[in-house]
């Protein structure tokens, strides 16, 4: 397999775990210290416990963040394997019919 499909694979398989701890966390709470959840400079805290992600915050950003993200890899793979369909047609030698 072409590694440029394996890498972008993989990237959907992490868009799609992100997104599957999200809704979990928005539902049931699970979650709640994932790293992908971690802010990007200070952590909140109260009585010396850092808390965890807002719930507004994963429903309004990193929700819908990741998942345009998943749909932009999608297309990106759609196009690498139109690309490869492509090129490998293009590589057959055409028959003569007599």
């Amino acid at each position: 397999m072409n590694q440029k499909r394996i890498a972008v694979l993989d990237r959907i398989r992490d868009f799609e775990d992100a997104i599957a701890k999200g809704r979990e966390y928005l539902a049931t709470g699970q979650h709640g210290h994932w790293y992908g959840f971690r802010p990007l400079f200070n952590s909140k805290t109260r009585d010396g416990k850092i808390l965890p992600a807002h719930k507004d915050w994963v429903k309004n950003v990193f929700l819908p963040r990741n998942e345009r993200a998943l749909r932009q890899t999608e297309k990106a793979l759609d196009r690498l394997e139109r690309s490869e369909r492509e090129r490998r047609d293009k590589s057959r030698p055409t028959r003569l019919r007599p």
